[in-house]
């Protein structure tokens, strides 16, 4: 019997992978270092849903229930995930972290070393242990020195800690537009909202037409043609925001998203800085005695601060040292292509497009299948 092809990582990547190599006929089994699917989903703050309709959010082979609406909340997506890897009867490892993988002594498969000595053979590997996977700090100056109350925004799950605080959010992506605001409406005192790059703001949905449809049908037009068409678009259904602290961005929306920059999707951030409940202050440039060192020369002493500063992917131990990372530590290949350095290697779940992550997840993990059939066959 051959060889099972290894997926890393039960989350939505490696759970749609795994059920369409099983499409393919061939056998797949999921590695999960934590003890459970969807780890990294259970983790999110509690307010969290989809900023992409559920039509276009489930994965191959079974859809999100209707009775989940429109924009999935986060423990929905928990309960989706299990459902799914049940539903197709998924071979899903728990409990086992594979920390290196390596070409096998024949040198035709991979080898991988997991925990408690494990040492497995594959025909082939699939990495999908996730975009955001390791918290990502700046390193700021002082901050070791810090000895106030800051936490990244991955430790966050709801502002009852946050009551009658004065908070300083860090990060003007999706996560901390969404934060900010839920910190408002859960009681702090005062919200401030430091931005060193003023972001594009999309509404979620305008007339009942969500914006990541329009994802869908630009994503493949000139990067220069999307930016024309959607300034004039921006201008109508999203208010200047430049007398409250947060202009509008001087560069075009889709050449923002091709250096890794989503829009971020209003749930309330609109509202809440025209309102002057979210106060957008100079991005944070260090810490000082005690103090936060602003951008523009402000020093400022929040009670609390929650970092929104993003995540890296963390794959230089697993995979770094078979040349298939780039400088910024991401796949070369992503999805059906395998690196030319390290033939049966694949990842899935790498890209942050503007067309939505579980949409592409579904459509990548088809292909990647089909790819694994066609050369190991």
């Amino acid at each position: 019997m051959a060889d099972p092809v290894y997926v890393i990582g039960a989350g939505p990547s490696g759970l749609a992978v795994a059920y369409a190599l099983g499409l393919q006929g061939i056998p797949a089994v999921v590695l999960e270092k934590s003890e459970t699917v969807a780890a990294s989903w259970r983790q999110h703050y509690d307010r969290l849903h989809l900023h992409t309709t559920r039509r276009l959010s489930a994965l191959p082979g079974l859809d999100i229930p209707r009775k989940f609406g429109r924009w999935v909340s986060r423990d929905n997506v928990v309960r989706y995930l299990e459902k799914y890897a049940e539903h197709h009867q998924l071979q899903v490892v728990a409990g086992v972290e594979v920390s290196r993988v390596e070409r096998a002594p024949d040198g035709d498969n991979w080898l991988l070393h997991g925990t408690g000595g494990r040492q497995l053979t594959g025909q082939a590997v699939v990495v999908c242990t996730g975009y955001n996977h390791t918290p990502h700090l700046p390193d700021w100056p002082g901050l070791s020195s810090y000895e106030g109350e800051l936490r990244h925004a991955s430790e966050y799950r709801n502002p009852k800690p946050y009551a009658g605080k004065d908070v300083l959010v860090v990060g003007v992506g999706n996560t901390g537009a969404e934060i900010a605001v839920d910190l408002v409406e859960g009681g702090a005192s005062r919200v401030r909202l430091a931005v060193r790059t003023a972001p594009h703001i999309v509404r979620r949905s305008t007339a009942g037409w969500p914006a990541q449809r329009t994802g869908i049908l630009v994503r493949r037009l000139p990067v220069g043609l999307v930016d024309r068409l959607a300034a004039p678009i921006a201008k109508l259904s999203v208010p200047d925001l430049s007398a409250h602290g947060l202009p509008r961005p001087d560069t075009g929306l889709y050449s923002r998203v091709q250096e890794g920059a989503i829009p971020v999707q209003d749930v309330g951030l609109i509202d809440a800085v025209r309102a002057g409940k979210v106060e957008p202050v100079a991005a944070v440039e260090g810490f000082e005695a005690g103090k936060v060192l602003l951008a523009d020369g402000t020093r400022i002493q929040p009670d609390a601060i929650i970092a929104a500063t993003g995540y890296r992917r963390g794959l230089e131990p697993l995979v770094g040292h078979l040349g298939v990372l780039n400088e910024h530590g991401l796949p070369v290949t992503h999805g059906p292509k395998s690196p030319t350095a390290a033939s049966g290697i694949y990842f899935c779940g790498y890209s942050n497009p503007i067309s939505g992550n579980l949409r592409e997840i579904a459509l990548d993990s088809l292909k990647t299948a089909k790819a694994i059939a066609a050369a190991t066959s």
